[in-house]
């Protein structure tokens, strides 16, 4: 019997040692930053240091990688937004994201409802000598000019409760404690979340104030200043945790900031001189950061306004990726090269091994960062089948490329069969081609608004992969249906005239990303070409079948067709 008791004392005390040892485990990397960040202040952006002055940390880390003790602070991810390519993109991602504590953007979200209804309270390229002709003189910007034509002045419905996304009480101010962690304070600068005079709905951070603007007929308003202020935090927040984003083929990551925001971050595989080879199927193209930021801003030129915020990003892979991520498969994959670069390729379905590696130089690499929707637990969406998706095989041909008669059947099929959205079919197809982007296969579009609503445009990675060759098959749907909404038509003749050029547009526009020239001389003579080519097919279905059996008009009265007359 005194054996016995002896023995459950010892395993009780071994319990307690081992508790004990957990317990300084977890709490020894919190004390480590906190000492480094006393002695050095905000290193959170230091790009000065090479491969050979890694710190003492990483030895440590490569000599145990599964040691707990290595790994940086811990920080919660949400289950947000899915970029997958897969047809299950709707579905929550299975990623590390998913594991450690899903839902503090949702809980604080939640919470501001709650209170609502309750009343409470550098890198830079060398600049391409052919992009500076497109520059506009001193004093001229097209983009301006454009922005103030009458059709780009248009105005929405009245919007009512059922046509936003979110019912937000703006009088509210936006809590960090809503989200249980007093780590936003001590992070960041405290300054900027601290009580000022300032409306409480500007209080907000940029990424919450995009997500509420968010309504039936767009994801973002034309001049809204959000915007801007959203493509700064993208390359400016701090990365505080890092994970691989789950599904697709070919490896993405998703990176929280400071502020609690996310976005999906699409490394450079192919330099901007690089075309898709002529012997790649389209289903086994690069996906190019590029091609991501250079959609953002021509949806924006055609004024859909239905691609979530993008900027370019010089990411420094040892302080932004290595050393603050927690995910033990992406962080064995770092390595580095023969020419002392780091580099890492995670895991994927595609270009996921040694041989295809992502190197920095020496740990400097650029990307995409693409702005998450909101969680799918605050704004489902619906993933569709397109109608015109390519059969993915190497062989086989899909219906629409056999059947000229593709597009009179679905026209009777819902929803395609009432509402507009055939016609926003016809702007994906008119984007899509203007950009040469096959890889169109789903759409979404979000819940709440049923049939009567926009198409997202999601995951434009494949764009701008061959500006020798013009792929007029993106253009079957146009041509099979010779249907467009007025207000795209008007809109792309605008695009054609010599005063506002598309090329010249979208070489101004893309001077405002980081990561300057976006898109080469070829890329951006051929969306030139390339809007020619959709005109004329439009002109060809307007002589066969009549201007009015071709154009919806979708516009109110003809004072915007007037005005654009005269101009």
């Amino acid at each position: 019997m005194i054996l016995f008791r002896k023995f459950r004392v010892l395993i009780l005390m071994v319990f307690l040692i081992a508790c004990t040892m957990h317990i300084m485990i977890d709490l020894l990397p919190k004390l480590e930053r906190r000492a480094a960040g006393s002695n050095t202040g905000n290193s959170a952006c230091s790009c000065s240091h090479r491969p050979s002055e890694e710190p003492q940390s990483w030895g440590k880390q490569r000599a145990r990688p599964g040691a707990e003790s290595g790994w940086p602070n811990k920080h919660t991810l949400r289950i947000l937004q899915d970029f997958s390519n897969e047809p299950s993109s709707n579905l929550t991602s299975h990623s590390l994201e998913k594991i450690t504590g899903a839902g503090e953007r949702t809980e604080a979200f939640k919470k501001m409802e709650h209170y609502a209804q309750n009343g409470e309270t550098k890198k830079h390229f060398i600049q391409d000598m052919n992009v500076v002709k497109n520059l506009p003189v001193k004093g001229f910007t097209r983009l301006s000019t454009l922005f103030e034509h009458p059709l780009y002045k248009t105005a929405l419905p009245p919007l009512t409760d059922e046509d936003t996304l979110f019912n937000v009480n703006t009088d509210i101010r936006f809590n960090p404690k809503a989200a249980e962690n007093q780590e936003w304070h001590n992070e960041g600068n405290e300054e900027e979340y601290a009580p000022t005079g300032e409306s409480s709905a500007d209080s907000y951070p940029n990424w919450l104030r995009f997500h509420i603007g968010i309504n039936r007929y767009e994801l973002y308003s034309r001049h809204n200043p959000v915007m801007d202020a959203l493509l700064k935090d993208l390359v400016s927040q701090r990365i505080t945790s890092v994970a691989m984003k789950s599904g697709g083929t070919q490896l993405k990551l998703i990176m929280t900031f400071q502020n609690y925001g996310q976005a999906l971050f699409k490394p450079m595989k192919q330099t901007r001189e690089q075309e898709t080879p002529p012997d790649f199927f389209y289903f086994s193209d690069f996906e190019r950061h590029n091609a991501e930021i250079a959609a953002f801003h021509l949806d924006r030129i055609l004024d859909f306004r239905r691609v979530p915020p993008v900027a370019g990003r010089l990411v420094n892979m040892t302080k932004e990726i290595r050393d603050v991520t927690r995910d033990k498969k992406l962080w064995r994959t770092f390595f580095v090269s023969p020419a002392n670069n780091i580099c890492f390729y995670g895991e994927c379905s595609y270009y996921c091994s040694t041989e295809h590696a992502l190197c920095g130089k020496p740990d400097q690499i650029e990307g995409s960062l693409a702005a998450f929707l909101p969680d799918l637990a605050l704004a489902k969406r619906k993933t569709w089948r397109n109608p015109w998706r390519r059969s993915y095989h190497k062989r086989k041909k899909a219906e629409w490329e056999v059947d000229p008669d593709y597009c009179e059947e679905v026209k009777q099929t819902p929803p395609y069969d009432s509402g507009t959205r055939l016609l926003d079919i016809m702007d994906m197809t008119i984007f899509d081609f203007l950009m040469g982007n096959m890889d169109r296969h789903h759409y979404e579009t979000f819940e709440k608004f049923g049939n009567e609503t926009f198409i997202i445009h999601l995951d434009n990675g494949r764009g701008f992969g061959k500006h020798s060759h013009d792929e007029v098959s993106i253009l079957v749907p146009l041509s099979q249906c010779c249907r467009v909404k007025k207000s795209t038509h008007l809109k792309l003749q605008l695009l054609a005239k010599e005063e506002y050029k598309l090329s010249a547009l979208m070489a101004e526009s893309l001077l405002k990303d980081r990561l300057t020239p976006v898109l080469i001389q070829p890329h951006l003579d051929a969306m030139d070409r390339r809007l020619r080519l959709v005109l004329k097919v439009l002109a060809d279905c307007i002589e066969k079948e009549g201007y009015s059996n071709v154009v919806e008009d979708d516009l109110d009265g003809e004072r915007v067709h007037t005005a654009t007359s005269r101009r």
